[in-house]
C-alpha cells in the first residue's frame, strides 16, 4: 500500500509543468507590490478579490492551455485564424507594450531590491539582471534553469509565516473574504491591477506555447486535433497542473495581502512606495534579515518571470507574422524570435530611468494588464468555441461559462475605474 501511494505521489508530482510554472511566474514582483499595496492601503477589505479570482484565472488557464495542446499551435496563430488581421495586429501591438512595461517594472524592482541589502546603485543591478535574464534565454533552456530558480519562490512562504507570528482579528479576514467591498476611487483602480496581475496576458500566451512546446520536447505527443486518443490523460494532466499551480499562486497573493494588512495597515503605513517599506511586513519573522527575505522573493521571482513575459511577447508576434518560433530553437535557427525577445527586455530597462519609482511602476504595470487582459480573453473565447479551431475539443459550457466570466468581471473593473477616475 505505501509502495503504491508513493508511486501516485511521483505521478502526480510528475503531472506538474507549465500550470505550476505559470502560476510560480505570477507571483511576480509585481504581483508582490500589488498584493502589498492592497494590505497596506485597505486592510483586508480586499481579500474577497483573492476568491474571485482563482476559478476565473483557472478557467483562462486552462482555455489557454487547451487551445494549445489541441490544436499543436499558439495563441496568436490560432486568433490570425479567425480574426482579421487587424484585430490581431491591435491584441499583439497590446501585448508586447503591456510586458515590455512589466519587464521593466520587474527589472527595476530587482535592482531595487538589491540594493536594499548590499547599498550598491540598483542601476548596476538592472542592467545587471536584465543582461543575466537575455543571456540565460539565449543559451540556456528555460525548462532546465526554472528548476533551479523556482526554489527561490519558496521564499514567499515567509508570508504565510508571518501569519503565524502576528497577531490577527480572524473574524475581519474571514469579513474580508466573503463580503465584497469597494471602499472608494482608489480602490476600484487597485482591483484593477489585482485583476490584471493575477490574470495575466503574458502568461496566457506563454502557457498555450508551453503546450505546444510540450509536443515537440515529449517523444510520442501529438497535437489532440491530431491524436485525439491522447485527450483524456493529457486533459486530466492539464487540469491538475493548472489548477494546482494558480492554487499555489491565489494562497500566496490571499497570504502577502493578510500580512501587510496585519502589519504595515496596523502600524498607520497605509502607502507603499519604496522596496524597504514593503519589506518591513516580513520582519515579524525576519527581523533584521527581512530585507533579504525581500529581495531573494523579488529577484527570484523576477528571474521566473521576465522570460515568460519576454517569451510570450515573442511568441504572440512571431506567430502573428508566421516566424519560426520556439524556445527549442538556437537564436540564430529562430532569429525573429529571439530578436522580439531582446527587444522587449532592452526596451524594458530604459524604464529604470523613469521619473517612475519601481514600486509604482510595478503597481502601475499591473493596472494596464488588467485593461489589455479583456479583449484578450474575449479572442480566446471565440477561439476555444469554434469547432473550425478547437474541432470536437471545444471547450465544455462550464469552462466557456467561466472563461467569459473573467471577460466580464474584468471589463467590469476597468470600466469602473474609468468611471471613478
Amino acid at each position: 500500500m505505501k509502495v503504491r501511494n508513493r508511486l501516485r505521489s511521483i505521478a502526480m508530482v510528475d503531472q506538474l509543468g507549465p500550470g505550476l510554472i505559470t502560476g510560480a511566474a505570477d507571483d511576480d514582483p509585481s504581483g508582490i507590490a500589488t498584493y502589498s499595496q492592497a494590505g497596506a492601503q485597505f486592510g483586508f477589505s480586499l481579500l474577497w478579490t483573492m476568491v474571485l479570482t482563482y476559478p476565473l484565472m483557472a478557467a483562462v488557464q486552462l482555455v489557454s492551455a487547451h487551445i494549445g495542446r489541441v490544436t499543436g499551435h499558439g495563441l496568436a496563430k490560432n486568433m490570425g485564424d479567425l480574426l482579421p488581421g487587424p484585430v490581431v495586429g491591435v491584441l499583439v501591438a497590446l501585448l508586447f507594450v503591456a510586458n515590455t512595461f512589466n519587464i521593466g517594472a520587474d527589472v527595476a524592482a530587482m535592482g531595487s531590491a538589491a540594493e536594499l541589502v548590499t547599498g550598491v546603485s540598483a542601476h548596476i543591478y538592472t542592467v545587471g539582471f536584465a543582461l543575466l535574464s537575455l543571456l540565460l534565454q539565449l543559451f540556456v533552456p528555460y525548462c532546465r534553469y526554472s528548476k533551479f530558480l523556482k526554489w527561490l519562490t519558496l521564499v514567499l512562504f515567509a508570508y504565510v509565516a508571518v501569519l503565524f507570528s502576528v497577531k490577527l482579528d480572524w473574524g475581519q479576514v474571514a469579513i474580508g473574504i466573503v463580503w465584497p467591498s469597494v471602499p472608494g476611487k482608489d480602490a476600484a483602480t487597485l482591483i484593477v491591477a489585482i485583476f490584471g496581475t493575477t490574470i495575466s496576458p503574458y502568461l496566457f500566451f506563454w502557457q498555450a506555447s508551453q503546450e505546444v512546446e510540450e509536443i515537440s520536447d515529449k517523444p510520442g505527443a501529438e497535437a489532440l486535433g491530431d491524436a485525439p486518443w491522447q485527450a483524456r490523460r493529457e486533459f486530466r494532466r492539464i487540469g491538475f497542473d493548472t489548477f494546482a499551480g494558480m492554487a499555489i499562486s491565489n494562497l500566496i497573493a490571499l497570504a502577502i495581502m493578510i500580512a501587510t494588512a496585519a502589519t504595515l495597515h496596523a502600524s498607520g503605513k497605509t502607502d507603499i512606495t519604496t522596496a524597504a517599506q514593503a519589506a518591513q511586513a516580513l520582519q515579524p519573522v525576519a527581523g533584521k534579515f527581512a530585507f533579504l527575505l525581500f529581495s531573494l522573493g523579488i529577484i527570484g521571482t523576477g528571474l521566473l518571470a521576465v522570460p515568460v513575459l519576454a517569451g510570450s511577447a515573442a511568441f504572440a508576434v512571431g506567430e502573428s507574422r508566421g516566424w519560426k518560433v520556439g524556445l527549442e530553437y538556437k537564436p540564430w535557427e529562430a532569429a525573429g524570435f529571439y530578436s522580439i525577445i531582446g527587444l522587449a527586455t532592452l526596451i524594458g530597462v530604459a524604464i529604470e530611468w523613469s521619473p517612475l519609482d519601481p514600486i509604482k511602476a510595478l503597481f502601475w504595470s499591473a493596472v494596464i494588464n488588467g485593461v489589455v487582459a479583456v479583449p484578450i480573453i474575449a479572442a480566446m473565447m471565440v477561439v476555444v468555441s469554434k469547432r473550425s479551431a478547437m474541432g470536437k475539443f471545444t471547450a465544455s459550457g462550464l469552462l466557456q461559462f467561466f472563461g467569459w466570466a473573467a471577460t466580464a468581471v474584468m471589463a467590469t473593473a476597468a470600466i469602473a475605474m474609468f468611471a471613478l477616475g
